[in-house]
């Protein structure tokens, strides 16, 4: 990894130099999102996968680029305007331009931050990110043990839950079928959070009879989802309401990605698309 100009490069490491357990013959979800990005972290059964969802969702390229864009920027908000020194992303996914220690520690340098994936790609590439910034760190995990992430040696050396911390959850809980119940998930995760604390999170959204186009979209994109990764759901705004418990929304509250204080004249080129991907931030009070 080398910095140039303020942005990241990261080299994707030889095939022969992989850990065993990454296995380059079934599909990432991390690496699909980091093809969504433009990223090189990817390889070709990912890059079939999201090139599939492309041909129902045409807009889904786009749709990665907001959702690391809405990261940028509710990470701004809750350093730059409420002060918040230390971060917890789950679900990292893998390093692009734009991470949450790059935006959190451009308000301030000594901002904490830590990583959260269950994919060991990320930790091949988190290595790299250990070695050249000493308030940063990844852990591998799996958000469907939130308990143990909480318990994590290197979680409990970087944040201090007497104070406030930003947890994000973007585009992971999508992730997590029914089953691995999702929203206790989030309350696990929550529960130590003090006053103060925010609690980020995007999500795919199927409006249902809101926009019956886009919730046939919705629908089908699922299918292509599940069939390929195993896992993707498409839930309803109150399904999403749920992961922020008592904590009290910002304006504009729970919206559309682009809606959420975003530079005015955000060009919105898929509509049906727009109103299947929502994101937003909450403090509590």
């Amino acid at each position: 990894m080398s910095e140039r100009g303020g942005e990241w490069d990261w080299a994707m490491p030889d095939a022969g130099k992989l850990p065993a357990e990454i296995d380059t013959t079934k599909p990432s979800i991390a690496r699909v999102y980091d093809w969504f990005l433009g990223g090189k972290d990817n390889f070709a059964v990912d890059r079939q996968v999201a090139e599939a969802a492309l041909k129902i969702a045409p807009g889904a390229k786009e749709a990665g680029q907001q959702n690391r864009e809405f990261l940028q920027r509710v990470v701004h908000h809750m350093a730059a305007e409420a002060g918040i020194r230390q971060f917890i992303d789950i679900g990292s996914g893998l390093p692009t331009q734009g991470n949450v220690h790059q935006v959190a520690q451009e308000i301030d340098p000594s901002a904490r931050v830590v990583y959260v994936d269950n994919d060991p790609m990320v930790l091949v590439h988190g290595r790299a990110l250990l070695a050249t910034n000493g308030s940063t760190t990844v852990i591998q995990a799996d958000a469907r043990d939130p308990r143990a992430i909480l318990e994590s040696d290197q979680v409990k050396e970087f944040i201090d839950f007497s104070e406030p911390v930003g947890l994000l959850m973007l585009s992971i809980l999508h992730h997590l079928n029914d089953a691995e119940d999702p929203a206790g998930v989030a309350a696990t995760l929550r529960a130590p959070l003090v006053s103060g604390s925010f609690v980020a999170v995007s999500h795919f959204c199927n409006p249902g009879e809101v926009d019956p186009a886009a919730s046939q979209q919705a629908t089908t994109v699922e299918k292509v989802f599940n069939e390929n990764l195993g896992t993707g759901r498409w839930r309803t705004l109150d399904e999403i309401m749920v992961y922020f418990g008592d904590f009290e929304l910002v304006e504009p509250g729970l919206v559309p990605l682009p809606e959420w204080r975003a530079e005015p004249g955000l060009a919105v080129r898929n509509s049906l698309l727009y109103h299947t991907y929502y994101g937003g931030l909450a403090r509590k009070a």
